[in-house]
């Protein structure tokens, strides 16, 4: 295991980073191609109503991504000072844990939303005419539900102990077998929304098997056999206390798409649409920005736990100066390029009209956008949960919500799509004044805490 903990302990900082991060983000642009491709091949329909119903899906299925971050970064943060620690067996149930937690509660979340489904097609907003396209959709996803909450989790927790290789390996194999079933179902079969929907459960089923397989291939410290899996309060305390505020900041991510959407409908479903086009590519910056933080959470986590905090200290000042210049770069793309982007995804003038314009707003924030999750990926490696879970709601929580109300009354439609840059920018800047703080009082005593 000695080949692990060099990279955590010894190797120069730019490529300790580099080895945890790079293979982060690689995964991360996967993702990104393959969030993009059920938008992009719906789009080819030429109905814009299958991609609203897309867009309005969205909300829904971020239930399942709270629940998978609640066990990937709970579990990751953890196991990682544990490792740190070298208390190994205590990492064995952890990852045992997180492996028949996030099948039970991906089940469990699937079984609520085929039940309750009308209402919450109702709630999320959709209209008579992108109802049945919205629940074709929803019913796949929840079927498929143990598997994206499992897959979503457990390429972070590979990554705890190092293997951030082999995490970007079951992310890519379930990414591109999505890619490639997409246009086979959407447009050969002709099963449009539902052929989305099928398409994104194969490809996280297929992720599923390559991280299980993990365990057999390689030498590791972590489990899921069976007999390991001894849940207990503490290990849920461990796992959720840093969890939660992940899985917080998810469902308030979707109760505000929900809202907005809400808002945007009642303007149009080109401007829903709009909305879902923009979003999808703006994913760009997000997931190459939170690959970043991703990638180093373990290195802090350790080293956290080893009590190295000038190594710790390192580490964070060089992710965030990365984290400005990677966010410039990919904003001035977005900007110069937000016509052909748009008119990528669908041939329609009012969705483009709405697209393009939401796309730049979106993108007034990119620049420092990235400092918010180095932020957060920092306060959760180092097991803070309460400035974890304080940092997590600011955005989409104190910020965004009331503030929309507040632009949409006051600016219409304009508010409505302005409303994120600028909430962006609150938590971003409040985010890293207090990741800041509190690691300048940090002391070999606070070091030596867990």
């Amino acid at each position: 295991m000695d080949n692990k903990t060099e990279i955590f302990e010894k190797a120069p900082i730019p490529k300790a980073v580099a080895s945890m991060a790079v293979p982060s983000i690689l995964s991360m642009i996967v993702v990104i191609i393959y969030n993009m491709a059920d938008t992009f091949f719906i789009g080819q329909t030429g109905n814009s109503l299958m991609v609203s119903a897309i867009s309005l899906s969205s909300p829904l299925f971020l239930a399942f991504t709270a629940f998978s971050g609640m066990f990937g970064i709970g579990g990751s943060s953890t196991i990682s000072r544990l490792l740190g620690m070298g208390e190994h067996d205590r990492a064995k149930k952890i990852s045992a844990f997180c492996c028949y937690g996030t099948l039970i509660f991906g089940v469990v979340i699937g079984a609520i939303i085929l039940i309750f489904m009308n209402p919450l097609l109702s709630l999320i907003g959709t209209t008579e005419s992108t109802y049945v396209y919205t629940k074709e959709y929803l019913m796949w996803i929840a079927i498929g539900g143990p598997f994206i909450v499992f897959s979503g989790a457990f390429g972070n927790i590979i990554r705890s102990e190092g293997a951030s290789k082999d995490a970007m390996i079951g992310n890519i194999a379930g990414s591109i077998t999505n890619i490639i079933l997409d246009p086979i179902m959407i447009l050969a079969l002709d099963m449009g929304v539902s052929g989305a929907a099928i398409a994104t459960i194969i490809g996280n089923m297929v992720a599923c098997m390559v991280y299980a397989s993990y365990f057999f291939r390689k030498e590791t410290f972590l489990s899921i056999r069976p007999s390991d899996f001894k849940p207990s309060f503490r290990l849920a305390w461990d796992v959720a206390s840093i969890g939660l505020p992940s899985t917080c900041s998810s469902i308030l991510a979707a109760v505000a798409n929900i809202l907005l959407n809400r808002i945007l409908v009642s303007y149009s479903d080109a401007a829903v649409a709009g909305m879902g086009i923009a979003q999808k590519i703006n994913t760009v910056a997000c997931y190459i920005l939170l690959g970043l933080g991703s990638g180093i959470q373990p290195l802090i986590g350790y080293n956290y736990g080893s009590g190295n905090q000038k190594r710790l200290m390192g580490v964070f000042k060089f992710s965030s100066i990365c984290a400005v210049v990677v966010g410039s770069i990919i904003t001035a793309i977005m900007v110069i390029l937000r016509t052909p982007l748009i008119h990528a995804f669908i041939n329609d003038a009012e969705v483009i009209a709405y697209g393009t314009k939401i796309l730049v707003a979106l993108q007034m924030a990119g620049p420092i956008l990235g400092l918010m999750f180095i932020g957060s990926s920092t306060i959760q490696a180092m097991g803070k949960a309460f400035a974890a879970f304080i940092l997590n709601i600011l955005r989409q929580g104190l910020f965004f919500i009331p503030t929309l109300y507040i632009l949409n009354y006051f600016f219409g439609i304009d508010g409505a799509i302005y409303v994120t840059p600028l909430a962006d920018y609150l938590a971003v800047i409040i985010s890293y004044i207090v990741c800041i703080a509190y690691m300048r009082k940090m002391s070999s005593t606070h070091l030596n805490e867990n």
